[in-house]
């Protein structure tokens, strides 16, 4: 069985919509100033609406490991490599909860925004899934 998990298309969406708008916004500006600070915002939203689009789907899950994917390729992780862990951190008076997959030479952090789903939720689906 293969499980995955990415940003959700409505969101990716928006990111879309929001770096057009700004776009248009940076030729619409009648200063310098705010064409500058109004353009580094659209390369700003451009870069991250192309990451959540190439990066799909972001962890893949079956019985042989895991593949998180990136800008510049798809990651294989065997499950013998990979330690699965639930990161809980607070930030600005709220918890927030991470999903790290700790290899031996790699850590990837997964956030609620790339994968789709509660962090806890995707932690136990890969115990399930783990041989």
């Amino acid at each position: 069985m293969t499980r995955t998990w990415s940003t959700p298309v409505p969101l990716v969406a928006m990111a879309w919509v929001a770096a057009l708008a700004l776009a248009l916004a940076t030729f619409l500006a009648d200063d310098n100033a705010g064409r500058l600070l109004i353009g580094l915002a659209t390369l700003l939203v451009t870069g991250l609406a192309a990451f959540a689009s190439i990066a799909r789907p972001r962890l893949t899950a079956d019985a042989d490991g895991l593949a998180v994917r990136g800008f510049t390729g798809t990651t294989l992780l065997p499950w013998h490599e990979v330690k699965v862990k639930l990161q809980t951190t607070r930030r600005l008076g709220r918890e927030q909860q991470t999903l790290e997959l700790d290899a031996d030479d790699r850590l990837v952090v997964l956030t609620r925004l790339d994968l789709g789903a509660d962090p806890e939720e995707v932690a136990g689906v890969l115990h399930a899934l783990r041989p």
